[in-house]
């Protein structure tokens, strides 16, 4: 947390002076300081991580989880770069594959899978059925970038079933893509199964069988630099235990 992070950066003279509010704030009532777990998370895991982080503060008192969410490929680079983190949970093993060939986390475990969908706006003013119809130049789509997950899956996707699709915006992650449609800026986009579910009422999802071809697998991986190594073993063990799996395949994941 960053007043306690504030603290610890003063002169040791301040630090002595604050021990005596150790029933206060970061301490508990022994004495000891909290623990923050920094988690980098694909954005589409949003609704499951919040829901894993709430249950592993309830479970570790004096832990608190501090969620990041982006494009996973945002995310490596800002890992690679040195931004502190203690554990990358990525939508995709080449994602992840940045991170651990530059040295800087353990072996990565896949937790989950997820495909994708065609999402439209609930009344499909498009009348988009398959994706043969975003072919179609009057239909307005949003992609996500090649470069990350959801765009490379939409990529192979669209390889799988030998069509090319021009869209009218390209997205740096899913969220951003989902968002289009949820406004009524395009008519369809290729966006996570789990994503449509989240979205229930605002978007409908149309399933088709090239997304079967293009599954991402999402890993998980301690940092090698993680400054909290002990809770962060703990949180990826939570994500991929029954208690994690149940949370996901609620959620429209699919287990690993």
């Amino acid at each position: 947390m960053l007043r306690r992070q504030s603290r610890w950066a003063m002169a040791l003279p301040l630090v002595v002076a604050l021990a005596g509010l150790s029933g206060c704030g970061t301490a508990g009532s022994e004495g000891e300081r909290t623990t923050t777990v920094t988690v980098f998370a694909a954005a589409s895991l949003t609704g499951t991580f919040t829901e894993l982080g709430k249950a592993f503060e309830a479970a570790h008192p004096g832990t608190t989880v501090k969620l990041n969410f982006g494009s996973s490929a945002t995310l490596a680079q800002q890992i690679t770069a040195g931004a502190p983190a203690d554990v990358f949970a990525a939508a995709s093993p080449a994602t992840m594959k940045t991170v651990t060939d530059a040295g800087l986390a353990g072996a990565p475990a896949t937790f989950a899978r997820n495909k994708l969908e065609i999402a439209v706006p609930a009344g499909n003013p498009a009348k988009v059925d398959d994706l043969k119809d975003l072919t179609d130049p009057k239909v307005k789509v949003a992609l996500c970038a090649e470069q990350v997950p959801c765009g490379a899956a939409a990529a192979k996707a669209l390889a799988a079933a030998g069509l090319k699709v021009t869209p009218v915006t390209l997205e740096q992650d899913v969220k951003a893509t989902l968002t289009k449609v949820e406004l009524g800026e395009v008519d369809a986009a290729l966006v996570y199964r789990t994503d449509v579910i989240a979205a229930a009422g605002k978007v409908r999802g149309i399933t088709f069988p090239e997304a079967d071809q293009a599954i991402n697998d999402y890993p998980i991986a301690v940092l090698s630099k993680a400054p909290a190594p002990g809770p962060a073993k703990q949180f990826a063990d939570l994500v991929a235990s029954a208690q994690g799996t149940a949370v996901l395949t609620k959620a429209g994941f699919e287990a690993p």
